[in-house]
Order: C-alpha cells, then sequence, then structure tokens
C-alpha cells in the first residue's frame, strides 16, 4: 500500500480521538500506520528535504486542518 495523503487520515484521526482520552503524536502515527498496514520501509521514507518522515508529515497535516 503507498502512504496516504493527509485528506485520506482525518477520518481515520478523527475516530480515534473520538474516545476522548489524550493521544501522543507518536501514538497517533502507530496506530494509523498499522490501521493503513504501511510498512517500515514505507513509515521511513522521507520528504525530499531529508528532514521528516513523510507519513509523520501527513498526518501532522490531517491534525492541523482538523
Amino acid at each position: 500500500m503507498s502512504i496516504p495523503d493527509y485528506q485520506s487520515l482525518m477520518l481515520p484521526l478523527l475516530k480515534l480521538a473520538s474516545d476522548g482520552q489524550e493521544h501522543s503524536f507518536p501514538n497517533i502515527v502507530d496506530a494509523l500506520a498499522e490501521e493503513y498496514k504501511l510498512t517500515d520501509a514505507e513509515r521511513r521514507e522521507l520528504l525530499p528535504s531529508g528532514g521528516q518522515f513523510i507519513f509523520n508529515n501527513r498526518v501532522g497535516w490531517a491534525r492541523t486542518y482538523l
């Protein structure tokens, strides 16, 4: 599976947050990566700048836009 875009991550992120509990960003990233069945290689793919993982970046944008 390819890395989902941030729009695709928004609904699963909302569902994860709907339990009313606090969730740390790393735990959110792990839960969403598991839901999308991302491989370790996909999770380690870097942005062209090399400064951040693509998946983490997209989860961050999904969180920002929500």
